[in-house]
Parts: C-alpha cells; sequence; structure tokens
C-alpha cells in the first residue's frame, strides 16, 4: 500500500501533468521520509580571541554557524535510516574533532536502526549522549556552547548503539563505538557507552551516561560521567543542571593521570509567544591543569539571550558572555601576542530559520 502511494504521488510528476504535479513534500509524506532543516548565522564580538569557545571562535566576526539538513526514514517498527549534513564554520569545528581536516560540510549523523518490542538499534555515525547542550544550534537555548560541551564532553561516535524503552518512565541505553568523535582509529581500543533515562513526571527527566574506555590515539584509559536533570515547572519556566566528571590516564606520563569536573545551570523564561529568556551560570575545575596548565585553575562563566520570534520558525538570538579564570590564562587578541589576562565578554546577534517539507 505505501509503495502504491509513493508510484502515485510520483506518477503525478510527469510530462503533460504538470497542473496536478506533486510538490516534493507531498513525495516524501507519502514515502514517510521526513525532511527537516535550517539556517544559522551570526556576528559576535569579542574582547579576546574567544579562548574556551568550541564554535564561536574569533574575533569580530560575521559567521554562516550552520545550514544543516536531516533526511529521516524512522518507522515504530522495522528498518529504517537518517542522513544529517551540516555546513559552514561550525562544520570546521566538527571535521577537526573528528579527523584534524577543516572542511566545511560535515556527516554529523549516517546510521542505520531497527526499530522493535521497545527496542531501537542503531548502527553507524551519531551524536554523543552526553550533555545539556548539542551540535545543533536548534537545539540549544544559547547562542554559545557552555564550558562542559567544549572541554568535557565529545561531539559524535561511530559504532552501534541499543536503547530500550522498558516503559515510558524509563530507558536504558547501551553500545560501543571507536571513540570520542573517531570515525575511524585503525585499532582495537573501543569505548563502551551506557546510559539511563528516568522520566517519573512529566515534570521531570534525569538522565545518566558513561563513556569508558582506551582513547586509540592517547594510548590511555578515558573516562566520562555525564548528569543532566530538567525541571519543567510550567509552561513558561524551565531549569537544567548538568554535571560532567572526566579522567584520562597518563596524561601527563605513566601513572600520572588527570581529572577535571564541572557544573552548568540553565534557567529557561518564556516571557511571551514571541520572547524568551535564558541564562546559563558554570564553573569548571581543571583539578591537575590538564585543560589550562595550572592545577586547581577554575574557569566560570555567565550567558544571558534574549530571543525574539516575529514569526514560528524564525528566531533572533541577542547574547552576552563573560568568562573568567583564576589566572590570567586567556591571551589577548590577537593569537601569539603572547599577553594574557583573567577575563574576557563577548556580545553576540543570531539568526536562526528552520523548515520542513
Amino acid at each position: 500500500m505505501r509503495n502504491a502511494k509513493i508510484l502515485a504521488a510520483l506518477g503525478m510528476m510527469g510530462i503533460g501533468a504538470a497542473a496536478n504535479a506533486a510538490t516534493l513534500s507531498e513525495v516524501l509524506s507519502a514515502s514517510n521520509i521526513t525532511a527537516t532543516g535550517y539556517v544559522a548565522a551570526s556576528y559576535f564580538h569579542s574582547t579576546e580571541y574567544n579562548a574556551g569557545h568550541q564554535f564561536d571562535v574569533g574575533h569580530d566576526d560575521f559567521h554562516l554557524d550552520q545550514a544543516g539538513l536531516t533526511l529521516a526514514y524512522q518507522p515504530k517498527e522495522g528498518f529504517g535510516a537518517l542522513v544529517d549534513v551540516i555546513a559552514g564554520e561550525d562544520a570546521r569545528v566538527v571535521n577537526f574533532a573528528e579527523s584534524g581536516d577543516t572542511e566545511q560540510v560535515n556527516v554529523k549523523q549516517a546510521f542505520l536502526q531497527y526499530a522493535g518490542g521497545g527496542w531501537t538499534i542503531m548502527a553507524g555515525k551519531f551524536v554523543t549522549l552526553a550533555g545539556a547542550e548539542v551540535i545543533a544550534p536548534t537545539g540549544n537555548t544559547n547562542y554559545s556552547r557552555s564550558l562542559l560541551f567544549t572541554f568535557s564532553e565529545p561531539l559524535t561516535h561511530t559504532g552501534v548503539r541499543a536503547t530500550y524503552a522498558v516503559n515510558d518512565m524509563f530507558g536504558v541505553t547501551v553500545g560501543a563505538n571507536n571513540g570520542w568523535n573517531y570515525t575511524s582509529s585503525g585499532s582495537g581500543s573501543k569505548t563502551g557507552e551506557v546510559g539511563i533515562s528516568i522520566t517519573p513526571s512529566k515534570a521531570f527527566t534525569l538522565t545518566a551516561q558513561g563513556y569508558f574506555g582506551k582513547d586509540p590515539v592517547l594510548d590511555a584509559a578515558k573516562m566520562l560521567v555525564d548528569l543532566v536533570g530538567t525541571w519543567n515547572a510550567s509552561d513558561a519556566l524551565s531549569v537544567v543542571l548538568s554535571y560532567d566528571y572526566n579522567k584520562q590516564d597518563d596524561a601527563f606520563g605513566a601513572g600520572q593521570d588527570a581529572k577535571w569536573n564541572g557544573i552548568a545551570g540553565y534557567v529557561n523564561f518564556k516571557v511571551s509567544d514571541q520572547f524568551r529568556v535564558s541564562a546559563r551560570y558554570e564553573m569548571l575545575k581543571d583539578k591537575d591543569g590538564l585543560l589550562t596548565g595550572i592545577s586547581d585553575e577554575d574557569l566560570q562563566e555567565v550567558t544571558v539571550t534574549l530571543g525574539y520570534s516575529p514569526v514560528e520558525n524564525f528566531e533572533l538570538r541577542f547574547e552576552a558572555r563573560y568568562d573568567t579564570a583564576d589566572d590570567d590564562i586567556i591571551e589577548k587578541y590577537p593569537p601569539g601576542s603572547n599577553l594574557f589576562k583573567d577575563t574576557q565578554s563577548m556580545f553576540a546577534i543570531q539568526g536562526v530559520y528552520k523548515f520542513g517539507m
């Protein structure tokens, strides 16, 4: 029956039937394929070079942050697939994390899946389980990414992942992959992932994720424990708390491990259908100095973002961010100046447009 619908839709596009031609969205709908995307562009001013910012790196720049397109066929039962491609400056960062390249196009996700009996099994490349923030700007409430996103969490994994929905309140995920951001490793060393999701009510969700394995390039064990709690206090107010604990073995030589941890809190308030405000505060402690070169160095930042949506599928974001460090470790602009300070500020405006077919 589904194939008949597809053929009928395609037949409407034949020569001589221009008046009754099916639109692309009608063809996709008949095939149960979804097509969604977005374009995000920005301008930001920063007092320094945005040290510790993973995506918005630079100084007084216009950016095509991301243009993304996702094609997906994901039935509730049976086989499906998803392909998610991004382009722009953020794609450069993802490519560099994965392979050292700086190309402006990245296949962020591409996987096969099978769903049935409460199970969803994926094989291919997919985004990480960790963190309260994601690569796509449409999934975040702030323009800039957090310190935890930058220093503590992977972006993507290539491997297999299985999720089992025990019931409406509890889910479990297990998987194995090549490691943090590696599309291939050329090594037998793999990283295991495990996650649980608990939703005791519509208002509250808690997720816990762990990554454990031997990094194939560093040739040392690496781990991350990540917790994210979300409380939807009302239709207008939500609060999110995220915590990360990281450990990397032999970071400074055999038996000399490095640990760091951090916490981030978010408060999101919907003022009206058009306006919202999001505030984020976080602190990251570099216990052994792997990230900053100074033991027990504390990094902190506070961010306030105002979102304005004149129409449903478009939002303007106005953001102010202030970063601090215990010591003068933030290099002053331009890079290579060899001058350092302990604070930096950033002001940004970003436009995000979403579409679906």
